[in-house]
């Protein structure tokens, strides 16, 4: 990203942003509800109570039928949100704890991986742009810049989805939290009902088993060290799987919603869009779920995104205004693969050229694209629905093929959660206790790899 000046700020940072069958590839949801253990049926309509809900005269809150449903839920979820909850506070600590012993954040600037305290590191870089329209709001501008390789317009906020920014205004004055509390309140929250979702959607392809261990690699992969920060990663996350769920239950008007949703929050939420709009028609063609609610799946999903991409265009008197400040002030436009392919080379043979260096980071960006092939073999031996093919690949596509800042590939396959499931799904043959120690030493490495390296050796 430039490392250009900004009409908001000099310190504004220099770049934003027995399992169950598997379903057939390319079908769009399997045809007979699961067992009971393992929630509720695959067909159930929108709107449809599932079977064994407590009926709609289960009575008030706080009545045995809502103990029960609360019980019902912790007993489903209750394994994975704890699994991630452990790994990720593992790696959470020893990223603080790192902070502490190299303490350079002290000698940054604030808004650049800098602060007074090692937390405040957590709203640096796109925390520093989100609080501020928390604050502010937008005001989008094409200001023309001279003088700077990689850049023609000076950086604006505009760039930034309003959803997150949304969500901490209104924290901010529910709970009288300042802008980074709530900005991370939001995201901590978000990454509890992320894992959530990878679980639903591996646990349907892999068992509940494998869902559990999906939901712990959801908090170890790298660039998770953005889920407990002041970013928006977590909440875009936890749209896209429950959408993907929603997809392979059939339950297409929530499918719809969350996609919508999840495009006022990320501009990736294309790859989410055109999966869940790619199923519906699929599902419409063949007549498996009528015709009224897989195509109101289709109308919905693609508003959030186009809508406020076209606010932007109507603000700044351009139609394509997003995508100028886009290229003219973050550097960043579909190269087809360009960019990530000089970078790969260059970091191979050691001659750090790019327009952006970070050589740590750089190299475990490499070490996930080398096992990139392995996990989509992984996903693909699971027979993953097409919601989740068409997603996973068009966001691996976003990520390799878009002229970006190398070491930031690891940030950017994060949503890209299916691949988690392949390698749940292999892992789960072995017992609790070897899962527990497989994965101890990467939730601990976690904190440097997808933490520090990230935030004090790289860009996020």
């Amino acid at each position: 990203m430039s490392t250009t000046p900004t009409s908001a700020s000099p310190e504004a940072p220099a770049r934003p942003g027995t399992p169950a069958r598997p379903a057939a590839a390319g079908s769009v949801g399997p045809r007979r509800p699961p067992g009971p253990s393992q929630g509720p049926p695959d067909g159930t309509p929108d709107g449809a109570r599932p079977a064994g809900a407590p009926s709609d005269g289960a009575g008030p809150a706080g009545t045995p039928g809502d103990r029960r449903a609360v019980r019902r839920l912790a007993g489903r979820y209750g394994a994975a949100l704890g699994a991630y909850a452990a790994v990720k506070s593992a790696g959470f600590a020893v990223f603080l704890a790192l902070l502490v012993h190299a303490d350079d954040y002290s000698g940054k600037a604030t808004g650049r991986g800098g602060g007074a305290r090692p937390w405040d590191v957590l709203g640096s870089w796109d925390g520093v742009w989100y609080q501020r329209i928390a604050l502010s709001g937008y005001h989008p501008q094409l200001i023309p810049l001279q003088g700077y390789q990689h850049a023609t317009l000076y950086e604006n906020s505009a760039v930034f989805f309003p959803l997150y920014p949304w969500l901490i205004r209104i924290v901010c004055a529910c709970t009288g939290l300042g802008t980074y509390g709530a900005g991370m309140l939001v995201a901590v929250v978000a990454s509890f009902v992320a894992a959530a979702g990878i679980f639903a959607v591996a646990a349907r392809l892999g068992g509940v088993r494998a869902g559990v261990v999906a939901a712990a690699i959801w908090g170890l992969f790298p660039g998770s060290g953005v889920e407990w920060a002041v970013y928006s990663d977590s909440l875009f996350v936890a749209l896209a799987a429950w959408s993907c769920h929603c997809v392979i239950t059939r339950r297409w008007l929530t499918a719809g919603l969350l996609a919508f949703t999840a495009g006022l929050g990320r501009p990736t939420a294309a790859a989410l869009i055109a999966a869940v709009s790619l199923t519906a028609l699929v599902a419409l063609v063949r007549r498996t779920d009528g015709i009224v609610r897989p195509l109101t799946a289709v109308l919905i999903a693609p508003w959030g995104l186009l809508g406020y991409i076209g606010w932007v265009g109507w603000k700044v008197g351009e139609p394509a205004g997003y995508f100028h400040l886009q290229r003219g002030a973050w550097n960043r436009y579909f190269d087809f693969g360009s960019a990530t392919a000089h970078s790969l080379l260059d970091v191979l043979v050691g001659r750090w050229h790019a327009w952006q260096v970070n050589p740590v980071p750089d190299l475990i960006a490499i070490a996930l694209l080398i096992a990139l092939p392995g996990l989509v073999v992984l996903l693909m031996r699971t027979r993953p629905p097409l919601v989740l093919v068409v997603y996973t690949g068009l966001t691996i596509v976003a990520a390799l093929a878009s002229n970006q800042i190398f070491d930031n590939i690891s940030r950017y396959l994060l949503p890209a959660f299916p691949l988690f499931i392949g390698l749940a799904t292999a892992l789960r043959r072995y017992s609790w206790a070897t899962l527990a120690g497989l994965l101890t030493l990467p939730a601990l490495a976690s904190g440097w790899y997808a933490g520090y390296a990230l935030f004090e050796l790289g860009v996020p």
